[in-house]
């Protein structure tokens, strides 16, 4: 079970210039007080096919972190132009947002951009070389959430189990053999039996 569990990331400047730096809002839950930070990285993903060339834009830590509702805002540079290779500027790339406690990883969030010009002509005809200043970015908010269990060293709070009412307060009730043999009922046609 995860003590933290992510409620919302809301993108408050998209779309953007692509040199422009991210800024977002994070909204999780957690279920048992956190004594230690949680770290937060946003990662940029130009080149799927080649991990050498993600860029680690920022990193945040967040912590104590007590029970309930919590949120933070997180801001992150643009990703150094000079690190993508020219074919992977133009079109769609990564962008991700990990959480981690203690060193392990326990949620990744990944949403795609896409980079385009910012006007047609450009989009149609693309400058060489790659003209940054008049790129856009569009984050699709539709993330993909993956979850990982790790070692929290914090048990969560166990519902309580909650005590029959009644079952131990109720008096016994009395079996037949118990009543005197001088009590008499009625019969069903109204008379005492014997």
């Amino acid at each position: 079970m995860s003590i933290v569990t992510i409620r919302n990331v809301e993108f408050l400047n998209n779309p953007a210039r692509f040199l422009d730096p991210y800024h977002f809002r994070v909204t999780f839950e957690c279920i048992a007080p956190l004594p230690e930070d949680l770290e937060w990285r946003l990662i940029y993903v130009a080149s799927p096919g080649n991990e050498e060339l993600d860029q680690e834009l920022d990193d945040c830590l967040v912590g104590p972190v007590p029970v309930g509702v919590n949120a933070f805002e997180f801001e992150g540079s643009a990703p150094n132009p000079s690190k993508i290779p020219p074919e992977d500027v133009l079109g769609v790339a990564a962008l991700i947002l990990t959480g981690s406690y203690k060193e392990q990883e326990f949620v990744r969030v990944g949403y795609y951009q896409n980079t385009e010009y910012d006007n047609e002509e450009m989009k149609e005809s693309p400058p060489d070389p790659i003209r940054f200043d008049r790129l856009v970015r569009d984050i699709n908010q539709k993330p993909r959430v993956t979850r990982f269990q790790i070692k929290w060293d914090i048990a969560p709070p166990q519902p309580r189990t909650a005590v029959a009412a009644g079952a131990a307060n109720s008096a016994a009730v009395p079996s037949a053999d118990d009543l005197d043999e001088d009590d008499t009922e009625p019969s069903a046609n109204g008379n005492s039996a014997s």
